[in-house]
């Protein structure tokens, strides 16, 4: 059982939870299917087919005139010509792998298949693992999370708020005040990271979750670190960011009933 929240913090009733919060904790699960999804927004990348190889060099070889490359104490290398000074000529190493300028030994190829795969029933399990997670107070705890009690659950007068301050003072009445003054700070990323678009850290805040398509789904995402999903359209890495379960979650009340109706994610 659960404690149902009004929007003034006092509890009204309570709710029987689904049967997806029972489910046993599997981080091995969660893992595996948080990194699945990951990998399904990467992008194929690889060098130009020619990269490396526009230079036109051979290996000399022996002749009449003179020797070449053999027996005069130099690599054998494919070489091209660098400059020419009356009858002298210059070269230097090029098109193979150890040369400066050279084709690449081992190129990244575009064929290369980097999208995992998870068994469905894996998936789903994760999937309802990590909703089991929202509910465990020391797993919630362990990501840094500052709240009273856990799982929270909303009235569904929650979903039909409009305004972003009106969401922010339901949160603060909620007992999660100290919550969003720590998502509100953002640090400077260490190191190279910060020339690469991604210089700034945030932390992840609550994850709203509502029955279906409301005010709530625009007026709450304005809010720095929170993010605001249905409860269709759950998936594991909303609720285990970075592979980590036990992400705040507040749940209205027509969400939970209807994951139970529907039998969503067995």
């Amino acid at each position: 059982m659960a404690n149902i929240y009004s929007l003034d913090g006092k509890v009204v009733g309570k709710i029987e939870l689904p049967p997806q919060f029972s489910e046993e904790y599997r981080p091995d699960l969660i893992k595996k299917a948080v990194v699945v999804l990951q990998t399904r927004k990467l992008q194929p990348k690889g060098v130009n087919a020619l990269a490396g190889k526009r230079k036109v060099a051979f290996l000399r070889k022996k002749r009449r005139a003179y020797k070449g490359t053999y027996g005069r104490g130099q690599s054998r290398t494919p070489r091209k010509i660098l400059s020419r000074m009356g009858r002298r000529f210059y070269w230097i190493g090029a098109f193979a792998p150890q040369t400066v300028g050279g084709r690449s030994a081992h190129p990244p190829l575009p064929e290369k298949n980097i999208v995992k795969d998870i068994p469905a029933k894996e998936r789903r399990k994760a999937l309802r693992s990590a909703i089991a997670a929202t509910a465990i107070k020391e797993i919630v705890e362990k990501r840094g999370h500052k709240f009273k009690d856990v799982p929270i659950v909303v009235v569904d007068d929650f979903e039909k708020i409009d305004k972003t301050k009106e969401v922010q003072k339901v949160l603060e009445s909620l007992g999660l005040k100290e919550e969003l003054e720590r998502t509100k700070k953002k640090t400077i990323r260490p190191g190279k990271g910060k020339r690469r678009g991604r210089k700034y850290k945030k932390k992840k805040g609550p994850l709203l979750v509502v029955s279906g398509r409301c005010k709530l789904l625009y007026s709450g995402r304005n809010i720095p670190g929170i993010e605001v999903s249905t409860v269709k359209n759950l998936n594991v890495e909303l609720l285990a960011p970075g592979t980590h379960a036990g992400r705040l979650t507040i749940w209205t009340k027509s969400a939970l009933e209807k994951m139970k109706e529907e039998n969503l994610f067995m």
